[in-house]
């Protein structure tokens, strides 16, 4: 029997691809499943293709993209602006390294892990709580947030001293906090310690089933009142759902996000500094999922790999000038495309996409049938 009826899916396989072909993401056909296995493919060979630094460089773009995710999700799915998100992906990197650190076994590394997720995760909640529960809303949010980033800049930049130590780990100033543990997988001498290609494969795969469980999330029935609030609050309000709780799991699912992120980000380097809490790298975020798409999942992660290499490619090229012009493509790159491309890239190519389907439905449709001549 078909997966797919007219009247829905009977198996779980047919409901899990309704959930991943839903109305509230891009990308429904055939062509586009065979172009993202495709796609996946080629990043997948691609270290076999290159030299480990350029893998290396690559395994960051990818951790930065779990960031671009948590933004995308909560501002372009539930139509909250977080300016600030580096908030938790910053605390998230900062308490792997501490208790990476002070705990170094395999065994400690996976204690780090999961502390790293919870305090990210935690902090995000306690902040959504205060200000949805609060009745902070709209601009003020983008503003809290923000502001909550710039307070752990100027605090974590300030612990330069000797006595700014948890346990064994020096939280080091602007000087930032070395010694970070690798992300390491399993127990004793079997313990697998993920780095170079090993990282950058497992960032892969963690950001494909992050990718895929959105997809699921958004389509599903929690998407649908996200979507909802992001339209229309009062309505919503209106029809029984509680707004503000609504706001805060989805806030804290993008937290959540950003923290995984962090702890890759930390393993990455085996280093953090404060810069991650600064207003530069806080406006990143917002720059990735404005050109990739609000509502694309994907174009937030395409952005982010795209703007991202270019800016790598322009530092290594031409040195600091090349970071100063990035800085200027960057900017300029986001005025354009809020000026000719609200919706952003992605959405303004599935829009381009579907019109020549019409186009082209339409001319089929109004050719007429060549007749058989009578016998």
């Amino acid at each position: 029997m078909s997966d797919r009826l007219d009247g829905g899916s009977t198996s779980l396989v047919g409901r899990l691809r309704d959930r991943l072909e839903g109305p509230n993401t891009i990308g429904e056909s055939a062509p586009f499943w065979i172009g993202f296995v495709v796609a996946v493919a080629a990043l997948a060979a691609y270290p076999l293709t290159t030299d480990p630094y350029t893998v290396i460089q690559s395994s960051r773009y990818l951790a930065l993209s779990f960031l671009a995710l948590s933004l995308c999700f909560i501002w372009g799915y539930a139509g909250v602006l977080s300016f600030g998100q580096v908030a938790f992906f910053g605390v998230s990197a900062y308490a792997f390294g501490v208790i990476g650190i002070n705990f170094s076994s395999s065994i400690g590394v996976g204690l780090a892990i999961v502390g790293a997720l919870l305090a990210g995760t935690l902090s995000a909640a306690l902040l959504g709580y205060f200000m949805f529960y609060g009745g902070v809303r709209e601009t003020y949010v983008t503003i809290m947030t923000l502001v909550v980033a710039l307070v752990l800049n100027t605090f974590m930049a300030q612990t330069a001293g000797s006595e700014w130590a948890v346990g064994a780990a020096q939280l080091g100033g602007f000087n930032g906090m070395t010694n970070i543990p690798s992300l390491t997988i399993g127990v004793g001498e079997t313990a697998l310690v993920l780095e170079g290609v090993g990282l950058y494969y497992a960032l892969l795969v963690a950001l494909v089933a992050a990718y895929l469980g959105l997809r699921v999330l958004v389509n599903g029935s929690f998407g649908m009142t996200m979507v909802a609030v992001r339209e229309d609050e009062a309505r919503t309000t209106t029809f029984g759902y509680d707004v503000p709780f609504v706001k805060l799991v989805v806030f804290t699912i993008g937290g959540a996000l950003a923290a995984v992120g962090g702890v890759f980000y930390a393993s990455w380097g085996n280093y953090i500094d404060p810069s991650v809490f600064g207003i530069a790298f806080a406006a990143l975020p917002v720059v990735w999922v404005s050109v990739g798409g609000r509502e694309s999942l994907l174009g937030a992660i395409g952005a982010t790999l795209a703007i991202e290499r270019m800016r790598t490619g322009l530092s290594s090229g031409i040195g600091p000038v090349g970071s100063e012009w990035a800085l200027v493509i960057v900017g300029g790159l986001l005025l354009g495309v809020i000026l000719f491309l609200p919706a952003g890239v992605v959405p303004a190519l599935d829009d381009f996409v579907g019109e020549l389907r019409e186009k082209r439905d339409e001319r089929s449709q109004s050719t007429p049938a060549t007749e058989e001549p009578a016998e």
